[in-house]
């Protein structure tokens, strides 16, 4: 892999990534489960994107300019697949954050995913799923004022206004509740062992 292609690669990662996922909701696709085609997809971009670390390190925007660095970014977060791989990244951004070479914010998403899957609660309360009333909320958190407190200390709104957004983004892409709820996440935690996420 030739060092000078690698921004490019990470945005075509991105886009095939982004392109399959309008393709899903256009066929009302996206809200059952995890769909196979694009677990294939995220896995996939994971392998290549891990391939890319091992080269060039963890890619800031220093390292690969501004747009591939963000698509680096939503590569890592959708590769849900792959927990070693997540893990990795994380520790990886988390010192780039500490030099201020990275968004602190990219490294809440990342920390709180990791959290969800591994059903630990989340520190700013950024990961959300369907509740009991058929509603996007956020997954289980430690404690409303602390979350709170962390998303103003990183430039994040506040969760109550930040769940009124995601609601809203769903209606507008008509993304509904599973028909089956408790199924649903019942198929979630099989799957989350399956992956390595859970015991």
């Amino acid at each position: 892999m030739n060092r000078k292609d690698i921004p490019e690669i990470i945005i075509r990662l991105q886009n095939a990534d982004l392109e399959l996922r309008e393709k899903l909701i256009s066929e009302g696709k996206l809200g059952e489960g995890y769909n196979k085609e694009m677990e294939n997809l995220h896995n996939q971009n994971a392998e290549v994107l891990n391939e890319i670390i091992d080269i060039i390190g963890f890619p800031t925007v220093e390292k690969v300019g501004n747009h591939s660095a963000y698509s680096a970014w939503l590569v890592i977060q959708h590769s849900i697949g792959k927990p070693e791989f997540m893990k990795k990244c994380a520790e990886l951004l988390e010192i780039e954050v500490k030099k201020n070479k990275a968004d602190a914010r990219n490294l809440a998403y990342l920390t709180d995913r990791i959290a969800t899957f591994e059903n630990k609660p989340q520190l700013y309360g950024t990961q959300f799923d369907w509740d009991d009333n058929g509603e996007l909320s956020p997954n289980d958190f430690d404690d409303i004022k602390k979350v709170n407190q962390r998303r103003k200390s990183i430039g994040l709104n506040t969760l109550e206004e930040q769940t009124e957004i995601i609601r809203t983004q769903a209606k507008n892409e008509n993304h509904l509740p599973p028909k089956d709820l408790i199924q649903r996440k019942t198929k979630m935690e099989d799957w989350k062992k399956t992956v390595g996420w859970i015991r």
